[in-house]
């Protein structure tokens, strides 16, 4: 029996069944010959039509304030990139026949991409003992690390023995003897595993001790690949003198470079880091336009002293801190290969050395102490622009490294973002994912331009040392970290945990410090042993060659040095004698949350010492929903210094007494040291004349009256004279106020 349904006049129609509905299916899948359908009705709408329903939708507010965006680097977002329509249409600039691994290499490094060679998981190892980096290294390649990472500490980098470390360990292994270095190396595969280590102002001492214990144990030095590499301008930028004049570090730099290529050809030498400029809080047109100028000085210090542009590019590794804006991050890096392949090809260098070789890092500056967790997602994003972009090699730092060095969770947390990226997310697959973007390929146009301006200003000095010396380097970047550190203050930008929502329940990351007195004698009892069966004899003599030695066999001769027993520290003396006459200002390193993790801290000290707070009135008036959004703004305004804010559910009138009679009286029965009037503008006329004063006689004296809001300037005197002192509101210095708080409680001085 059929079944049948009724339309809405009532009328019985019969239902098809399902053999005839997939007879008429049937015939449907075969017809093609359906009518032209003309869309000639519809107009495609303008770009001022766009404009148009944007400002409709703002209601008032000004488009070209609210839609634009300008960034540290000078740079405006536009609200919409456009083809063909708009102000900022890219049909002429989109690179139409460009190709990956050619010309400029605006598409990547390779013709390939990550198909073949993948991005370096080069996640780093620094605990203090050579034995417990060795197992770390290990530990990194068993989970899926590609490259062995290791940072040496301070005393390493410094050419000191471990015995006259001030702290060894500080920031990863301590090296003094070839047994260490042993240690460090046994077992690593480093005939199919890139090898990384930065070597600050000379990278003779560690090539020489690596390669000592290479040989020593049977390994094929030509099968080195990777960086042991200097950088004695960074380490002149971040100290403000050098352990060895620049002379001395470039003829190291030269020999290293020629005995690498003629022994270990895909080792190099040179790590032209960002990371002083990153740390002092430059944008991304400094950090990179600043690395470009130290580069070139190297190359022309390297030509001077009759090496080739081929040998010195082969020898350069780049390495970039990346920051906070996705788009800008991933527009620098591509505008990087642009203007460096620009420079290079200046030098008269083949198309292959125009090439970058580039590492890249989370930016240390932008990771914070509290809500420390929220790292893992700023390294999330901060990895995913540098993958993008086109990197060669990355580090992702573990969140917690603000405060100690990673445990095995946050170390696994870090490695595993990377692989995820190459294994679940697919981001080995396409080259140069962002390519053909509008906003990206107008960001990277206008990046690559003011790199090149900003590097010319460099040039224009003289290079880096003489920029340095005149300390333009320094003063652009503190200029840009006081303009990051005040819109902190103003919360104009946001560092979610710090100066916007607070975790009022947070516990600490806690800090591992370790024993630095036990590692010492550890490390030169080890020494010690190390030494006590070398031939005096054999090492006097090595070390003796080595003061001897020219520059075509300084290395080799290191290399006979560590192998007889001496110390790091030997080698340093004799090869790096001569602390850098060079002075100039030191840039000093920075994280932009710095100034509110102190305030906190300082707090928390006064809170432990004392038992006590600041303590915050919320004088709320009327119903919920007409001081709720003050009242919230409030709290977490105040909250940031991690002060106490009572809350309450409103004060209202009733047959028995006034609200603001309730807030006041309310306000009397604790010693607040500040109090918080919330409600809406167009209620304050009637109600802060008659409560602010009312409030500031309940309160003790000394105490703060805040009013919730920005008031319009005809009614702010009409409130201070009131008594309102202050106002929280989104253009106030959140920073200061807080501050001002903390030294009338007694806080701080």
């Amino acid at each position: 029996m059929d079944e049948t349904a009724k339309t809405a006049g009532g009328q019985e129609i019969r239902q098809l069944t399902d053999q005839e509905l997939e007879e008429i299916l049937k015939k449907s899948e075969g017809k093609t010959d359906f009518p032209p359908v003309s869309f000639d009705e519809f107009t495609p709408p303008s770009y001022d039509e766009w404009v148009d329903a944007c400002c409709a939708l703002l209601k008032g507010r000004p488009f070209d304030k609210v839609m634009y965006t300008r960034t540290y680097e000078g740079i405006t977002f536009s609200p919409i990139y456009t083809w063909k329509t708009g102000p900022d249409a890219q049909e002429k600039i989109l690179p139409r026949n460009e190709y990956p691994g050619m010309g400029n290499f605006l598409r990547g490094q390779t013709a390939c991409g990550y198909e073949k060679h993948p991005w370096g998981i080069a996640q780093v190892c620094d605990e203090t003992l050579p034995a417990d980096s060795n197992e770390l290294l290990k530990h990194e390649i068993d989970r899926g690390s590609t490259v062995y990472h290791v940072r040496v500490d301070s005393a390493t980098l410094d050419g000191v023995d471990v015995t006259d470390a001030e702290k060894p360990g500080d920031t990863g292994v301590s090296l003094t003897t070839l047994e260490d270095m042993h240690t460090l190396l046994s077992g690593l595969d480093l005939a199919h595993i890139p090898f990384m280590m930065y070597a600050g102002v000379s990278p003779l001492a560690l090539l020489a001790l690596t390669a000592a214990a290479v040989r020593a144990q049977g390994g094929d030095i030509r099968a080195l690949e990777g960086v042991i590499g200097a950088n004695p301008l960074a380490e002149l930028a971040a100290h403000g003198r050098n352990r060895m004049p620049l002379e001395k570090s470039y003829e190291e730099m030269a020999a290293c470079i020629r005995w690498t290529r003629k022994h270990a050809p895909e080792l190099r030498t040179v790590m032209v880091s960002s990371d002083v400029f990153s740390l002092g809080g430059a944008q991304a047109v400094q950090e990179t336009a600043y690395t470009f100028g130290m580069a070139v000085e190297y190359i022309r210090e390297m030509q001077k002293r009759g090496l080739s542009i081929h040998d010195i590019a082969r020898s350069l590794y780049f390495g970039f801190n990346i920051g906070a804006n996705f788009y800008i991050e991933i527009a620098r890096l591509r505008a990087a290969r642009v203007v460096w392949a620009q420079i290079m090809e200046a030098f008269g260098a083949d198309e292959e050395d125009r090439a970058m070789k580039i590492h890249a890092r989370p930016a240390f500056f932008t990771k914070t102490i509290f809500d420390a967790g929220v790292n893992m997602l700023r390294n999330t994003t901060e990895a995913f622009s540098a993958v993008v972009g086109g990197v060669d090699t990355y580090e992702n730092s573990p969140y917690d490294d603000t405060v100690r060095k990673g445990d095995e969770f946050s170390r696994r947390i870090a490695r595993n973002l990377q692989i995820m990226l190459q294994e679940e997310f697919g981001m080995l697959r396409p080259i140069d994912p962002a390519g053909g973007s509008w906003a990206i390929e107008a960001l990277t146009k206008e990046m690559a331009e003011k790199i090149w301006k900003e590097f010319q200003c460099i040039e224009g000095m003289g290079g880096m040392t003489k920029a340095l010396m005149e300390g333009y380097p320094q003063k652009e970047i503190a200029r840009v970290l006081a303009e990051r550190f005040r819109n902190l203050d103003l919360r104009r930008d946001s560092a979610v945990g710090n100066n916007m929502y607070p975790n009022m329940a947070e516990e600490l990351i806690r800090p591992r410090p370790e024993d630095t007195e036990a590692l010492r004698k550890q490390l030169a009892e080890g020494m010690q042993a190390y030494r006590k069966d070398q031939d005096m004899t054999e090492r006097v003599s090595a070390l003796h060659e080595l003061r001897q030695a020219k520059e075509d066999g300084l290395v080799d001769s290191a290399v006979r040095a560590f192998s007889a027993g001496a110390t790091l520290g030997e080698v340093s003396e004799i090869t790096g004698t001569g602390e850098g006459s060079l002075s100039v200002e030191a840039i000093a390193p920075h994280r932009w949350t710095e100034r509110y993790e102190a305030l906190r801290f300082d707090t928390e000290a006064y809170k432990e010492k004392t038992g006590q707070n600041v303590e915050v009135f919320l004088a709320n008036m009327g119903r919920i929903p007409q001081h709720k959004a003050r009242a919230d703004f409030s709290t977490s305004f105040l909250q940031v210094g991690e002060f106490n804010v009572h809350l309450n559910e409103g004060f209202q009138d009733d047959e028995t007494m006034s609200g603001i009679d309730k807030c006041a009286k309310a306000a009397a029965e604790f010693p607040y040291d500040a109090a918080v009037i919330c409600s809406t503008d167009a209620t304050y006329p009637d109600i802060v004349p008659e409560l602010a004063p009312k409030l500031k006689k309940a309160l003790p004296e000394g105490a703060v009256l805040f009013l919730a809001g920005a008031a319009p300037k005809e009614l702010e005197e009409i409130y201070r004279a009131a008594g309102v002192d202050e106002f929280i509101s989104v253009r106030a210095n959140c920073y200061e106020i807080l501050r001002m708080l903390q030294k009338k409680k007694g806080m701080i001085e």
